[in-house]
């Protein structure tokens, strides 16, 4: 679980929408496209952070089995259910995935607690999520660009507030999330889609 608010700079993009926009995976899927580093392809790979002994912060590993299900073509999945990554493991993992892939593209999905009225909010925009900063831990930050939903309300109580979120909540967010991740695999393969920027792999993006 990550917090509402990230890293960003001038030249960085954010597109915030209700998972229950009629428009919600269209533009979650165009908004993950037009991020990616489509002139060099880097390995695309998706770290979905959470837990499901938390109902709030399962939203990560549920969007992970979802995609898991869906055998993707070119995005590569970490966390799910079955195989979480949470506080524990998360170093270890982000090591193994820079040990298996070559100059990866990290994408960190999280869930997020924010203000009342967001809570339902799907984000997408380039920068890492950090982990555990909603219940004060130290985590590594995860990801070259980070795709978050709002599942509950900060300020009070984080763990408490996570622990109580309603799982209705999250399983749609995560099938909003999921199949907006599919339809951009599918698209990712067209070599004609435009190309909005160039990825440059520096030591500042590492994660």
């Amino acid at each position: 679980m990550t917090q509402e608010a990230f890293f960003r700079t001038p030249k960085q993009k954010e597109i915030h929408i209700h998972h229950t926009d009629p428009l919600s995976i269209k533009s979650i899927a165009n908004g993950l496209l037009d991020l990616l580093p489509l002139r060099q392809r880097s390995p695309i790979v998706l770290v979905c952070i959470g837990t499901d002994r938390s109902t709030g912060d399962s939203l990560g590993p549920l969007t992970g089995s979802f995609l898991q299900e869906a055998s993707l073509s070119h995005f590569h999945v970490f966390g799910t259910l079955d195989e979480p990554v949470h506080a524990v493991n998360l170093q270890e993992r982000l090591e193994t995935i820079h040990t298996q892939f070559t100059n990866p593209f990290i994408i960190g999905v999280d869930a997020c607690l924010g203000r009342m009225k967001n809570i339902g909010m799907i984000k997408v925009g380039t920068g890492p999520v950090k982990p555990g900063a909603g219940v004060k831990k130290e985590l590594p930050h995860v990801g070259h660009m980070h795709m978050t939903g709002i599942v509950n309300v900060s300020g009070y109580m984080e763990f408490f507030v996570l622990q109580n979120t309603r799982l209705n909540l999250v399983m749609k967010m995560a099938k909003q999330l999921a199949s907006a991740i599919i339809q951009a695999d599918r698209i990712y393969a067209d070599q004609k889609m435009p190309i909005s920027h160039d990825w440059e792999l520096t030591e500042e993006n590492l994660s």
